[in-house]
């Protein structure tokens, strides 16, 4: 039997959260305050002279701007099961890991039950503005969703992905009903061993309820892309399945095996008209909403590192909406997408003022800083929520209610305008992916607008690119940067060096160029790898205990990052020089 639930009250969530941002400096001065007391005893806190202050003055002048690294010696007594009051007042029990793509390695950071409830406050309210432009009726979600492994710290506590920290919390699946966002495949599926079966059996769930999901989402846009490249390799094994009503025997696992089987009984008729669709569809165009009729939207994090995927996505949403979910990292969550009739490019996220405490530091006086020595850095000066300019570009800090204050969460935005008073930010970039040998400068967004430049010159042979990555290599002088780029077909000779040449003048930056036209950066290298490279890269982040669903290809792999350097050398099939300067 299932518990009643209580349906989400639309209205009243809009309305609280139109109250929360009228007034968004009160409230954050409150959240700062609540946060504070809660964990007054922790050591972290107590070191730092605040003697029990929670206005937002005496918090800035005691606690530091600190990053991961500051944090770690205390983040590893907690991991190594030290059980007194470090950074929080009430004991970690368990940790999330990050996705590891930036640095290479995963980060342990601290959760808690109040991360939790301020996850479901972010996905109550995106779904209030979301359900008040595209409604839905109570059916199901095919949700590419996938739990990392859980395993044990040596004190102890258990450690796993964030979204399978949200995904195990003993509320969730009462939370989605209330949501109508029930996933279509059961737990088994969600928490399965071996990613590739789960994902077979997403796809088998979503055909055997295809009148019945209202949406297809995933955390990230990248698993809702690779989930139907899959598709389009294994769909005629899918309706064999179906027509039989027998499992494949690719899925081996024994608890996916038996609650799949509950599931599936022979239904010739619904594979048939499958195979119909697939077969009756142009290059796969319009996909979903071929395969799910009643679907309304395609919803997940389609920003940022995302965006490289949308024109893929598009092209298998056919006429339906993409809407892009909200703005979180491992760390916490900072912002809803209350405008979700916005295509993603234009997608803007409103600050939940409740749910942690922010700050943003001007970019301007990092980029002051930056190159000059130590002794000559003065700390930077973040401004508090409701002090941001709109056109200005920030780094975030975030103090959330888990341990972690005046954290640097290493992320640049934009204030593109303000909901009430609470601004409404565009995620720009990750502040460390920068391309950058001399005096050039240039972000993970310059590094896809080269790649979709250069990637036109590809499309009018009807190829694609897949995925790519970028290096900078700086073995021999001068440095040079290296684009990797694994492609759906064969492409000629001359073509990859027109290619190669096209990225290299798609750069803009003035200090590339200038840098480039003198010799003092070398002629861009593209280095084209065998088809099935990322998803090497992507078993790799699997085998480090990532979760499918919070990984993020990695665009620019520093030397920290020598396994993904080294699989990119092994899959090099072709290298190619600019001779663009």
């Amino acid at each position: 039997m299932l518990e009643k639930v209580e349906e989400l009250n639309m209205d009243k969530v809009i309305e609280e959260f139109e109250l929360l941002s009228k007034d968004a400096e009160r409230v954050q001065r409150e959240t700062l305050k609540k946060i504070l007391e809660d964990n007054a005893s922790a050591e972290y806190l107590q070191s730092l002279g605040l003697n029990g202050r929670t206005d937002p003055e005496s918090f800035k002048a005691c606690v530091p701007l600190v990053t991961h690294k500051e944090l770690e010696p205390y983040i590893y007594r907690i991991i190594d099961g030290d059980a007194s009051p470090i950074l929080t007042g009430k004991p970690i029990t368990t940790m999330s890991l990050s996705s590891g793509t930036t640095q290479g390695k995963p980060k342990y950071v601290p959760w808690n039950d109040e991360l939790y409830e301020t996850t479901m406050q972010i996905y109550q309210t995106s779904f209030a503005f979301r359900n008040r432009e595209f409604p839905i009726k109570n059916g199901k979600a095919l949700s590419f969703i996938y739990g990392s492994k859980q395993f044990k710290t040596k004190g102890g506590l258990a450690a796993r992905t964030a979204t399978s920290n949200v995904f195990s919390n003993a509320g969730y699946k009462c939370a989605m009903r209330a949501l109508q966002s029930q996933c279509c495949s059961p737990d088994e599926v969600i928490f399965g061993p071996d990613f590739f079966q789960s994902l077979y059996c997403h796809l088998l769930c979503g055909l055997i309820f295809r009148d019945e999901v209202q949406f297809v989402s995933s955390t990230f846009a990248h698993s809702i892309v690779h989930a139907f490249r899959t598709f389009e390799q294994v769909w005629e094994e899918l309706c064999t399945d179906i027509r039989e009503g027998v499992l494949s025997s690719r899925v081996i696992v024994p608890s996916i095996r038996m609650a799949m089987s509950k599931l599936m009984k022979p239904n010739p008729k619904l594979a048939n008209l499958i195979h119909k669709k697939c077969t009756g569809l142009s290059n796969w165009y319009g996909l979903i909403p071929e395969l799910f009729p009643n679907a309304k939207y395609i919803y997940g994090i389609m920003t940022g590192s995302m965006e490289p995927y949308l024109k893929k996505l598009r092209h298998y949403a056919g006429e339906l909406p993409l809407l892009t979910a909200d703005y979180g990292s491992s760390e916490g969550w900072i912002a809803a997408n209350v405008n979700p009739q916005y295509p993603p490019e234009y997608a803007t996220y409103a600050v939940l003022p409740h749910i942690g405490y922010f700050e943003f530091i001007p970019l301007s006086e990092l980029d002051n800083t930056r190159g000059q020595p130590d002794f000559l850095c003065i700390d930077p000066q973040p401004l508090s929520l409701t002090q941001v300019k709109v056109g200005e570009e920030y780094e975030v800090v975030m103090t959330n209610p888990a341990g972690l204050y005046r954290y640097r969460l290493g992320d640049v935005v934009k204030v593109m305008g303000f909901h009430n008073s609470t601004p409404e930010l565009k995620f720009v970039r990750r502040s460390s992916l920068l391309l950058n040998i001399n005096i050039d400068k240039n972000t993970e967004k310059d590094l896809q607008v080269a790649v979709e430049a250069a990637a036109k010159l590809l499309a009018e042979e009807k190829l694609e690119v897949v995925d790519y990555s970028s290096h900078v290599d700086l073995s021999e002088e001068p440095g040079h940067y290296v684009i990797f780029w694994e492609i759906s077909g064969e492409a000629s000779e001359e073509l990859l060096h027109e290619c190669c040449n096209c990225l290299d003048k798609s750069f803009v930056d003035a200090g590339y160029i200038s840098s480039r036209k003198v010799n003092c950066i070398g002629a861009l290298e593209l280095r084209v790898v065998r088809r099935g490279t990322f998803q090497k890269i992507l078993d790799h982040y699997l085998g480090l205990g990532t979760a499918v669903s919070q990984y993020k290809t990695p665009r620019c792999v520093g030397p920290t990052n020598a396994v993904v350097l080294q699989i990119f050398s092994e899959n090099v099939v072709n290298n190619y020089l600019s001779t663009a300067f």
